[in-house]
């Protein structure tokens, strides 16, 4: 049960909503369900000590639709910078003294101030014109993927993982060749609590160019336990950051119309460490979110094989399907807010200084907004759902994100009769992303 602030009780079931390693078994929706509807809808949660990572103070997470907007449009009261926005405090106060330049974990009027130069690249405006680049990236995924030996593929690794890298090449100005650069960061960020993940080094430098090579020379080792620093940390990325000013050097003797260009515009209204926090956030963030999206959208239709048979039959429904697979998947399951002064969520009160942790995967399944919320139904409206955030924070890359799995699905299913499972999907372990690492599916 929950209890006023200063009298902190853990809920029943909430040690396995923290745990990572629930996830590998798959995102414990009965759970967050029961304690969803139990009054006030806010949970206190314990942050016990992980593998290489000491525990925390704790926090409140907030399940219900209506509270996490209250909580995500209202920085003032819930503050994105006071504590950084990952739900693990930073090690070290200088660990988030960096962090906390990143637009993430700014609040208004800074958060405003380096966002709003951006936006014109990912303006329904900006994402028309790279319609005809996503199409093509598209058409080749699918034809590389579907000529392959044999009628079997991993999803998430043979198609899912190279339409967002490809994409962000484009709009971030990174050569396409280092693409697999981005891959390996994003892994070591977002599966920092899997095994599989924490290491990744897929990049071939052979096939890079001589600025990834340069950035390779100063990547991190694993220790003797196989653990890498703290990525989220700036001796955790170090070959990130070196990249990140590799290139910029590049771009300022040949800008272009790409977000670095824009960025590097800007220099003298940015600091050295909001530039390589943007590029951090870019790199990582701007690709996670698709990558697990794509396979979350193709498990929905091999485990719903009806679904399939609509989309195939009636393609014009695919741009509704994909804010359902959003819904029904969510990708990011939780971020994390910081009260600023005394509160209260829901009837729930808070305290200043308390962790505040919204989950949207329990709001994208609050049954006051979804009716049969467990139901994976695309002739439903979706929209409502908080895949992409609320407020001041909305996720910039929302409608590039929609617009590549628009195109993704409705070029599969054109080019195959049917896709059904070839085995078991291989869930990430984390307690962040809501993650398919391997999803084998044949197709006809």
């Amino acid at each position: 049960m929950s209890a006023s602030a200063g009298v902190r009780v853990a809920a029943e079931g909430t040690s396995v909503v923290h745990d990572p390693g629930t996830y590998v078994e798959g995102a414990p929706l009965e759970v967050l369900a029961r304690l969803r509807e139990t009054d006030p809808g806010v949970v206190w949660v314990e942050e016990p000590p992980g593998p290489g990572f000491p525990g925390g103070p704790g926090y409140w997470l907030v399940l219900r639709h209506a509270d996490v907007q209250s909580v995500l449009k209202d920085p003032a009261t819930f503050s994105s910078h006071t504590g950084a926005t990952q739900v693990r405090d930073p090690a070290k106060p200088e660990d988030l003294a960096y962090v906390q330049r990143m637009m993430l974990n700014q609040d208004p009027p800074e958060h405003t101030r380096l966002r709003r130069p951006l936006q014109r690249s990912f303006s329904a405006r900006a994402v028309t014109r790279l319609e005809e680049q996503i199409a093509g990236h598209v058409s080749a995924i699918v034809d590389r993927a579907l000529t392959g030996p044999g009628q079997e593929l991993d999803f998430a690794k043979d198609v899912a993982a190279d339409l967002p890298l490809l994409t962000l090449a484009d709009v971030l100005g990174v050569p396409p060749q280092d693409r697999m650069l981005l891959f390996d960061w994003s892994n070591r960020v977002i599966g920092f609590q899997d095994p599989d993940y924490a290491t990744s080094a897929a990049f071939d430098p052979a096939a890079g160019t001589d600025l990834a090579r340069e950035a390779l020379a100063v990547r991190p080792e694993p220790d003797a336990e196989g653990r890498m620093p703290d990525p989220r940390s700036r001796e955790g990325m170090p070959d990130l950051y070196r990249y990140a000013h590799l290139l910029g050097e590049r771009k300022q003797q040949d800008p272009g119309d790409d977000v670095m260009s824009i960025m590097l515009g800007q220099a003298d209204a940015i600091s050295v460490e909001e530039f390589e926090n943007m590029f951090w956030l870019f790199a990582v963030a701007g690709n996670e979110t698709l990558r697990n999206g794509l396979p979350g959208g193709m498990h929905a239709l091999l485990t719903h094989p009806d679904t399939q048979r609509l989309l195939r039959a009636e393609p014009d429904r695919i741009p509704a399907a994909v804010e359902e697979m959003l819904r029904w998947w969510t990708p990011v399951m939780v971020f994390r807010r910081t009260a600023t002064r005394d509160t209260v969520v829901g009837d729930q009160p808070v305290a200043a200084g308390d962790k505040v942790v919204v989950s949207f995967l329990s709001a994208n399944r609050d049954p006051r907004v979804f009716e049969r919320p467990e139901d994976f139904d695309v002739t439903r409206e979706a929209r409502d759902h908080l895949v992409f955030g609320h407020g001041p924070h909305f996720c910039l890359g929302a409608h590039l994100a929609r617009v590549q799995m628009r195109t993704m699905f409705t070029g599969l299913l054109a080019r195959t009769s049917w896709l059904e499972p070839a085995g078991a999907p291989a869930l990430l372990r984390s307690s962040f992303q809501r993650g398919i690492k391997r999803l084998p599916i044949r197709w006809t």
